[in-house]
């Protein structure tokens, strides 16, 4: 079920992402969705849709719920696990307890920021002892599992975890620690609106609001193979084990959704 928005979102989402691409032209490809989706009047066209009840509300708002980064994480779309689309609404002053970890992602990402401005850095890993002079990493590219914890001098020192999510249908985040690490800032941005971005799997980052209002970007993440984990780095202390999902349920969810409308009529 879908109005005339979600259907033709829907359509987009297979025309341009569907079939074998690789990750360069994914990123690229997904970068050119949400810049199509993400005009104030068609996203608000389409949420209004959605908070009227078309689509899957009770299997939105499931995946839908506050992020542990300080924002409110809002499924729009999917397909499977290949696509996902989402708002992203970010409060000033809002983040959680993990607002400053350097994280990247599952899949590769595209994002348009529709109104306000988001502040984004990049960051590099810098391998450790253990890592040898063999093979230099790209920009963003982490550790895999059991590498060397021992970080050479330098850099930003960070405690580096790994990611994973809880068995079950809310999904935990869960964290388990890898040891110390350094990292090295690679890029520093602000991205207003109507800027896009878009970023692989394997990249290094943290985003957060940087204005006095709420900052709205729609999101994408795509992608038919889904990394097992992320890597999270921190430098604010001990992480928990565990970290709760709270999703919403279908009347917060659809609230949620109006209140978006509105921002969005105001952008």
């Amino acid at each position: 079920m879908g109005g005339r928005q979600v259907s033709a979102a829907r359509r987009l989402l297979a025309e341009v992402l569907d079939g074998p691409l690789s990750e360069a032209e994914r990123v690229a490809a997904a970068r050119s969705v949400v810049v199509r989706l993400g005009s104030a009047e068609r996203l608000s066209e389409l949420v209004a849709e959605l908070a009227a009840g078309e689509g899957d509300p009770a299997g939105n708002a499931r995946l839908s719920y506050r992020h542990v980064l300080g924002f409110d994480k809002l499924l729009l779309l999917r397909d499977g696990s290949r696509h996902m689309l989402r708002a992203h609404v970010w409060h000033p002053g809002a983040g959680g307890a993990g607002a400053e970890d350097i994280h990247n992602h599952r899949c590769a990402l595209a994002s348009y920021v529709v109104r306000g401005r988001l502040a984004m850095e990049l960051y590099a890993h810098e391998p450790g002892e253990a890592d040898g002079p063999g093979r230099a990493r790209e920009p963003g590219e982490a550790q895999e599992p059991g590498e060397a914890h021992a970080p050479r001098g330098g850099g930003i020192p960070a405690a580096r975890y790994q990611e994973s999510l809880a068995p079950g249908r809310t999904a935990d985040w869960r964290l388990e620690p890898v040891g110390p690490a350094r990292l090295r800032l690679a890029h520093a941005g602000r991205y207003a609106a109507g800027s896009d971005y878009a970023l692989p799997a394997h990249t290094l980052h943290r985003a957060w609001c940087d204005t006095d209002a709420p900052t709205v970007t729609l999101f994408l993440e795509t992608g038919g193979e889904r990394r097992r984990h992320t890597d999270v780095f921190t430098a604010a202390g001990p992480r928990p084990r565990t970290v709760p999902k709270v999703p919403l349920g279908v009347p917060e969810y659809l609230a949620a959704l109006g209140s978006l409308a509105e921002l969005l009529r105001d952008a």
